[in-house]
Parts: structure tokens; sequence; C-alpha cells
């Protein structure tokens, strides 16, 4: 299928990140490369691209897209929590703009092969990029739902997708897949209409988006990539460099928001402490000091970007 990502907050990217010419980025989250062009065009002459996706059809994109710089830009599958081993690969450094777009594309929540969207029959595999190969040992949803212990799952439906009624679900899960294994997306929404009350079906947000979410956090281990390399990226980062986050749930903005604000300190010792022992220096200074919101204007053309959140940092 044709791949499509309308990039997210771009004017916002670029005016808090501030690309200079001769500056390298990483994009680790490369998409479609929209705005990683963009970076691109003010980094010229000389500045290069390393460029990160588990999706092959993303990265075909994104070297048709960026062709312009073919010189300058190095592309590579895989998770974005392994930049280290790209740059020594392929001797990029160093390294000014870090960039991550948390989001899932258009193009993933269509794709029919990996099951992260709860409109239509897909399988409940929910490995981005890893449906055909690469999978680096990530296990499927299908697999969660079906050999994991119930407390196990709504644990995940807890800590991952915030689900009011992780119980009630997943008491449902268990109960079913006593009768025949759950298989696809359809089935896994047929159970949640089941298990959780009628008033919660009205919601704005449909009564299947936790979930969902929930299980493709979990299958990709969103969360712990995220929290583990922030601290390598802060370390491999020339000082001036600038980290760019956009995130599009609580889970991940408060991650950054957190690692930011404990970074930007030059002690983190508790309010009872009254003399500081933690010898913590701060490393940063926050550019965006709240996160910055898609506009009225952004969200009629894009509603998908409705929940993002973009947060910037200087190294110092």
């Amino acid at each position: 299928m044709p791949y499509y990502h309308i990039p997210v907050l771009l004017n916002e990217v670029i005016g808090n990140i501030d690309p200079k010419p001769g500056e390298n980025l990483v994009d680790g989250t490369i998409g479609g490369g929209g705005h990683s062009k963009a970076i691109l065009e003010r980094t010229s002459p000389d500045g290069k691209l390393l460029g990160i996706d588990y999706d092959n059809e993303a990265l075909v994109e994104a070297k048709r897209k960026l062709g312009d710089f073919s010189g300058r830009i190095f592309l590579e599958r895989g998770n974005y929590a392994d930049f280290e081993l790209f740059a020594k690969k392929n001797n990029f450094e160093p390294i000014n703009i870090f960039f991550l777009d948390l989001g899932i594309s258009s193009h993933q929540l269509d794709d029919e092969n990996l099951g992260i969207s709860f409109l239509g029959n897909s399988p409940l595999d929910m490995r981005l990029g890893g449906y055909d190969h690469n999978s680096n040992g990530r296990t499927t949803a299908e697999n969660i739902l079906n050999n994991c212990k119930e407390d196990e799952i709504e644990e995940i439906l807890k800590k991952y997708g915030e689900e009011r009624y992780a119980k009630l679900i997943t008491r449902e899960i268990a109960a079913r897949r006593k009768e025949h294994r759950i298989v696809n997306t359809s089935q896994l929404v047929a159970i949640i209409e089941k298990a959780v009350p009628a008033r919660y079906k009205g919601q704005k947000i449909h009564f299947a988006t936790r979930t969902f979410q929930a299980l493709r956090i979990a299958v990709n281990k969103e969360l712990e990539n995220l929290s583990e390399t922030l601290p390598a990226i802060l370390e491999k980062m020339a000082p001036g460099g600038r980290i760019g986050v956009i995130s599009f749930h609580s889970l991940e903005d408060r991650i950054v928001k957190q690692f930011f604000q404990k970074e930007s300190k030059n002690c983190i010792c508790g309010p009872d402490i009254p003399v500081c022992v933690c010898g913590h220096k701060k490393r940063i200074e926050i550019i965006t000091k709240k996160a910055i919101k898609p506009s009225d204007e952004e969200i009629a053309r894009n509603p998908r970007s409705r929940s993002a959140k973009l947060r910037v940092a200087k190294k110092l």
C-alpha cells in the first residue's frame, strides 16, 4: 500500500529546535521523512542525517522524499534505542539534533497486517515493522492475550492503557480464550464490548482504544525504550545539541517531562534533605517551558494530531 504520513507540529519543531547549517540530525522515528526534510533544508550544505525506523516502507518513502540530499543521509532499519550502533556503523558524529516523533503513522494505523487499529478485522500482531522479519524477539499481541496469566494482562491494560475496566476486560479475555484462540482484532473488540459497562461505549474515545494502545506499547516495549534511550541520547549529543520529542499519550509525555525536569536541575535530593548530597549537575536547558500542542487549524487539517505534545531541550 502507498505510504503516507503528515508531519505533526512541523513549524513548531523547526522553530524550537532551530537547525543551523552544518549540524547533524538523528531522526530516530523518521517515518516518511517530513520532519527530516525540513531540518535538512536548514542544515545545508553539509549537515548529515541518520534516519532510523522499524518500518521498511517508511524508509523507502524517506529515501524517495530525501533524494535531493542523497549524499548526506544514512538510513537504518531498527529501533531508535539502537542509535549508538547505527551511529558507529556510519561514523556519524557529532550529533547536534536528536528528534523523535513517537506517534503511529496513518500508514501504520491502516496497515491490515499490523492489527493496531480496532477498525476492520486484522491479525493481532502489533509489532511495528516486525511482522515480516526483524522482530527482534518481540512477542505479538496474540501471544499476550492467549498465553499470559490473567494478572499479567490486567497489569498491561492498567499500566500502559490506564484502562479503568482492566479487570472486567481481562476476565472476559480469559473466558473467551478457553473456548477458542483470540487471533484477530474483531474478536478482541467484541470481547471488550461485552466486558465494559454500557455507559463506557458512548464516550468520545472508542471503548477499545485503551486496550489496543496498551497491547501495542507492551509488544513494542515503547515506554522502556524511551526511558532507557533518553539518557543515552543526552550522553552522546554534542554540547549545544537539541533534543526534540513529540509524544501522543500521557505516559510518553510524562517520561519526557520528568527526564527534562531532572536534567535541568543542579540538585535532585528530596525536600526533606537540607543539604545536597546527590551531586547532580544540570545538563540541559528546557526550551519549551510547557508542552506545545497543535493549533486548531492543524487539528482541523489532521485530526490525528490532536493529542500531540512537543518538548525540546538543549544540552549545556
